[in-house]
């Protein structure tokens, strides 16, 4: 099948700019990475539904007016989590445009990284700039930004009409898919640089590589319910959950897999002791980069030991906003430097 946007002809005239569109790809990593923080910010806050509305292009704009932030906040006002949650406990406007403040950003990132995104491309694709193979990956990417605005969407709309929250089912899907677009934009920006130095065939993902992104999912998935069900507060004790291994609390009643997916008092449990899973099978992959590319092997070290002390120090503290913050934050960079070490045992040497 030819490729829609890129240059195909091994003697075009037109030079390929396979480092260019790596830093390209770099950038738009970037703030795909702000995104997420600026999420857990939005996450943790209490934000993510004081905007009740999706209007992707008039929405780019805040309320102007004291008029407009007055409607806003009816609007608000409608919604189960003012009537049961922020109205009971005194919810000022003043409040109000706190809350807000943090959902546009939020949502104005979003705008921002599709632009970033969708106009180089369109530039580097006139150019006939991009490399043979990497079109529809490129264009794959777009389309799965594209999808990451609609399942925000889909999230905030879990939370409008009869919860006071919004589902942790699909707040998991939002921070997952967000870091999959993190993870492609590193993984095809390392194929690129390779490809700049005459290694033309990507890189592969090995079994053990898959291994390593299976191991690293669940750890995300279970911290995203975590997130999603505020399971954090259910014990700010370490290595012990309140003076117990396995802590009291859990209701098996529903069966396994739903005690599995909405037990606050289990996910706490598994995401908490999952990760010494992840370190091991991380700790592998350090080890077999390391001769690679020894850089690769201190990021991987940096990013999950951190990540472990921000986690720890995040129980303890009774979730802390700002650990809090950190930890989602180096969350994605533990992906990025997982992709890094991955992309590197998959590479066919020149």
């Amino acid at each position: 099948m030819t490729d829609p946007i890129a240059t195909n002809q091994p003697n075009s005239p037109i030079k390929m700019r396979p480092i260019a569109i790596s830093n390209w790809l770099y950038s738009v990593a970037f703030l795909v990475f702000i995104m997420v923080i600026v999420g857990g910010i939005t996450r943790l806050t209490e934000s993510g539904l004081s905007i009740t509305e999706w209007k992707p292009v008039t929405g780019a704009l805040p309320p102007l007016s004291e008029a407009d932030w007055l409607s806003e906040f009816e609007k608000y006002k409608q919604i189960p989590e003012y009537l049961e949650i922020s109205g009971p406990a005194g919810m000022t406007l003043a409040d109000f445009k706190f809350i807000y403040f943090w959902e546009w950003v939020h949502r104005l990132l979003g705008r921002l990284i599709g632009v970033a995104f969708a106009l180089p491309l369109l530039w580097f694709a006139v150019k006939r700039a991009i490399p043979s193979g990497y079109g529809w990956r490129l264009l794959a990417l777009l389309a799965l930004g594209g999808l990451q605005g609609a399942v925000g969407w889909w999230m905030v709309s879990s939370g409008l009409s009869e919860r006071t929250d919004v589902s942790h089912y699909r707040l998991a899907v939002h921070l997952l898919t967000a870091l999959f677009i993190l993870g492609g934009l590193v993984w095809t920006a390392l194929d690129l640089r390779q490809l700049a130095v005459g290694n033309h065939k990507p890189a592969r993902m090995t079994g053990f590589g898959l291994a390593v992104i299976a191991v690293l999912f669940i750890q995300l998935l279970f911290g995203a319910y975590t997130a999603g069900l505020d399971a954090g507060y259910v014990s700010n004790t370490w290595p012990l959950m309140n003076d117990y291994f396995i802590p009291g609390g859990i209701e098996w009643a529903a069966g396994l897999w739903s005690t599995l997916s909405n037990d606050p008092y289990l996910i706490h449990f598994i995401h908490r002791w999952w990760a010494w899973v992840v370190v091991g099978f991380l700790v592998i992959l350090a080890r077999k980069v390391r001769p690679i590319d020894r850089r690769a092997s201190i990021a991987i070290h940096i990013a999950f030991g951190s990540q472990i002390l921000l986690g720890i120090a995040t129980v303890m503290t009774g979730i802390n906003i700002h650990l809090a913050v950190l930890h989602q934050a180096v969350g994605a960079l533990v992906v990025a430097s997982t992709i890094w070490g991955i992309h590197l045992t998959g590479r066919t040497p020149r």
